[in-house]
């Protein structure tokens, strides 16, 4: 098996002997120059926008995601209600890299680098979008995953940083009782059903639902539109590998 500095130096002769600098610069710092809202974070990639808050049309592939996922609203909500009432046992608790809650509900369409197959019957239209859009287009991040996030009633995510900036969180509106709300950077805003929101987790964001009954929204982590193909893989290999190291594998 090729060493991680054996297969940078393929990708910088693929694509020039400058193009995994960035990543360089983030390995060996850590990404020292951040905004303060991004202290938690464990890696930031130099040269990424410190905003936030993205506009989820902004992007041109991103935005063909949007209109998509915004197009199949119905059928999307209507499936996962079905799924929620007569296939409750293919839900699961969230594990968050920082805890694990009980009333934060999941149900995966991607994870662990690849498409979850049982999903396909569970919730085909979604299903259908990730591997379609998504997937086919290289916009999600194969380091994370894609997954329906239900936060019951009296649901609360504590403030938090994720790990890093090179990938983009979007959020589809599936079923939004009112009462709920997500703060990233600061800034507080709410989910409207049927549309999307994109923002950057690596600032301190955190959510609530004080509503009736349950907030649903479909989640993809998706590349940020500023990072390049040598980076996307560069970056893959390197947590790939963190991750190996670390599990002892």
């Amino acid at each position: 098996m090729q060493s991680t500095d054996e297969r940078f130096a393929a990708i910088r002769e693929e694509f020039g002997p400058h193009s995994l600098r960035r990543v360089e610069e983030m390995m060996n710092s850590g990404g020292r120059s951040r905004h303060a809202m991004q202290a938690g974070a464990k890696w930031i990639l130099p040269g990424i926008s410190q905003q936030p808050w993205h506009d989820p049309r902004g992007n041109p592939e991103i935005a063909s995601f949007v209109d998509a996922l915004e197009g199949g609203h119905r059928a999307i909500r209507e499936e996962h209600e079905r799924a929620w009432r007569a296939k409750p046992g293919a839900f699961s608790q969230y594990e968050h890299y920082l805890t694990r809650q009980e009333d934060w509900q999941s149900l995966h369409l991607y994870r662990d680098g690849g498409l979850v197959a049982d999903a396909a019957e569970i919730a085909p239209t979604a299903f259908g979008l990730i591997r379609d859009v998504a997937v086919a287009r290289g916009l999600i991040c194969p380091l994370l995953e894609s997954h329906f996030s239900t936060l019951l009633p009296g649901a609360r995510i504590a403030p938090h940083c994720d790990l890093w900036n090179f990938s983009i969180n979007l959020h589809f509106a599936v079923d939004i009782p009112d009462g709920c709300d997500i703060t990233v950077g600061g800034e507080t805003r709410t989910w409207e059903e049927g549309r999307c929101l994109l923002f950057d987790y690596s600032f301190e964001h955190h959510a609530e639902n004080r509503g009736p009954r349950p907030r649903t929204c479909l989640l993809a982590d998706l590349w940020h539109p500023e990072t390049t193909v040598p980076e996307r893989q560069a970056l893959t290999i390197l947590v790939t590998e963190v991750r190996r190291s670390l599990s002892g594998t």
